[in-house]
């Protein structure tokens, strides 16, 4: 299981939230670049909750868009065999779903949540 009690998918790519596959950061990336992209994203979340005006929503937005990609959880993906990007499916839809068939029903449970 994930953090928060997500299911995590076996190669680790992907954690299961809302019946959907979310792209995990990347593990490649060093403690520092790490800490200081997400500080960066909490930032950037932070300002599209407080932006007074369109613009700086949509800057906001922007900030967090960037701080993902550079976590390696949006954009390019940061593993090297070729595999796609399956972020957004729902497992039971994606070359996951052997496995998302066996997990324990608590553990689907909590990726439906």
């Amino acid at each position: 299981m994930a953090r928060k009690g997500h299911p995590e998918t076996p190669d680790g790519r992907y954690f299961v939230a809302k019946s959907r596959l979310w792209r995990k950061t990347n593990p490649g990336l060093d403690a520092a670049t790490r800490r200081a992209e997400v500080k960066s994203l909490m930032q950037a979340r932070r300002a599209v909750g407080q932006a007074q005006t369109p613009e700086a929503e949509t800057e906001a937005r922007a900030a967090v868009d960037a701080a993902k990609r550079a976590l390696g959880e949006r954009g390019p993906v940061w593993w090297q065999d070729g595999a796609p990007d399956e972020g957004g499916k729902h497992p039971q839809n994606s070359s996951y779903a052997s496995w998302w068939q066996t997990l324990p029903p608590e553990a689907r449970a909590a990726g439906e949540s």
